[in-house]
């Protein structure tokens, strides 16, 4: 006996669930789900803020990125701002 099979009534008696919950997805009547819409199919919406990079611009980014924090880490040594442990 498991609780996902048996529930308990309002006295703490576990019951048989009646059988599996209903499917709500398949009442969708919008013109957005895919139900309604001609051949079922989700339309394809556009998304404005996804403009991805190509792999050259974002090898650059990554890449200057690394070589500004060692030049931040070099300088930082150097003039004496962080010290090795003595």
């Amino acid at each position: 006996m498991s609780l996902q099979l048996h529930r308990p009534d309002e006295r703490g008696v576990l019951k048989p669930e009646p059988g599996a919950p209903p499917d709500y997805r398949e009442q969708l009547q919008s013109p957005r789900w895919g139900n309604a819409r001609r051949g079922g199919r989700m339309p394809a919406f556009k998304n404005p803020e996804m403009r991805p990079a190509s792999r050259f611009i974002a090898v650059l980014f990554w890449l200057s990125l690394a070589g500004a924090t060692f030049v931040v880490l070099v300088l930082g040594y150097g003039i004496g701002l962080w010290q090795f442990p003595g």
